[in-house]
């Protein structure tokens, strides 16, 4: 017994010593990230989406994180704070909008956000509400003060107003109606170049610190209802079956291929995270005794005692 043990114990020291050069070493580091993605991707090549997870363990997991995990208050506090920073950045910027983006570059975008299905309908709908009428009939209808004027004189005023206007306002918006693509596009284009002068501090002193407190606060509020209703988990299951229906039947490596990830990307990230972490460890002393805890018990199992035979 004291022969097994001896041994086990110098194979331990032997397996830790190997594994911590491996790890340490930069040229057998490399060496083995390449060898460990090279047959990650050759089994992931064998395998599809569906046959690696189902889909409600998914939605499980997706259920867990979106609607049961508990949004602390550190969370919109913290995201409040990230930014707080970005407006201080923004507002001592004095970078202004045509060295972000050229003018010929802002118009194109201009053009297609004005083509875009979603803007046209959006525009349409507001054409055609009679709510779009009745706010160009309140606005001009404030501008004209019959209250120092008699009662029965104030009225009559007030309906030749309302008539007028609702008139006038119906005929403005459809004759507006078939160009409103370019209506959309001309205002963009106004509202753009009467910022080009400003820089991107100037535009951003129209946002006030505390506003972006309210903004986060009233987000964090809604989104703490939202997940809780019924609408939402339909919306995150069909989310998950969608993505299981387009891609169930993808093997994982095209799958990571569809996202855009190959595998220089992966051995790229490998060799950048793996070094510092391994290395910081190695000089906290803890690289060492996480690997003794990982390949220890294997030494005081019957497998091991097995495949070593007697030893005295």
């Amino acid at each position: 017994m004291t022969a097994e043990k001896d041994l086990a114990a110098r194979l331990l020291d032997a397996q830790v010593e190997f594994t911590r050069r491996q790890l340490t070493d930069p040229d057998e580091f490399a060496e083995l990230v390449h060898e460990e993605i090279t047959h990650a991707l050759d089994d992931a090549s064998r395998i599809t989406l569906s046959e690696s997870v189902s889909r409600d363990l998914i939605k499980a997991v997706a259920h867990k994180y979106a609607i049961a995990f508990p949004v602390e208050g550190a969370i919109p506090e913290l995201v409040g704070r990230v930014a707080a920073r970005l407006y201080d950045i923004t507002a001592a910027e004095d970078v202004g909008p045509a060295d972000l983006i050229g003018r010929k570059q802002l118009d194109d975008l201009t053009d297609d956000i004005a083509q875009l299905g979603l803007s046209r309908r959006l525009m349409q709908r507001i054409l055609d509400s009679p709510a779009t009428v009745d706010t160009f009939v309140e606005a001009v209808q404030r501008s004209v003060d019959s209250s120092r004027l008699p009662d029965r004189l104030g009225r009559f005023v007030d309906g030749a107003v309302e008539s007028v206007v609702r008139h006038g306002a119906a005929f403005v918006l459809r004759a507006n109606r078939s160009e409103s693509d370019e209506v959309l596009a001309d205002t963009m284009r106004d509202l753009s170049r009467a910022g080009t002068g400003n820089s991107v501090g100037e535009l951003s002193s129209l946002v006030e610190p505390g506003d972006l407190e309210d903004v986060v606060v009233l987000v964090f509020e809604f989104w703490r209802a939202f997940r809780d209703t019924e609408y939402f988990a339909h919306l995150l299951a069909s989310g998950v079956d969608e993505v299981f229906d387009t891609y169930g039947d993808t093997t994982l490596d095209e799958l990571l291929a569809d996202l855009g990830i190959g595998y220089e990307d992966l051995v790229e990230e490998g060799l950048r995270f793996g070094p510092p972490v391994i290395a910081d460890m190695d000089r906290r002393g803890l690289l060492e005794p996480s690997q003794r805890r990982r390949f220890a018990p294997f030494y005081a199992t019957q497998e091991f005692r097995g495949a070593v035979g007697s030893v005295d």
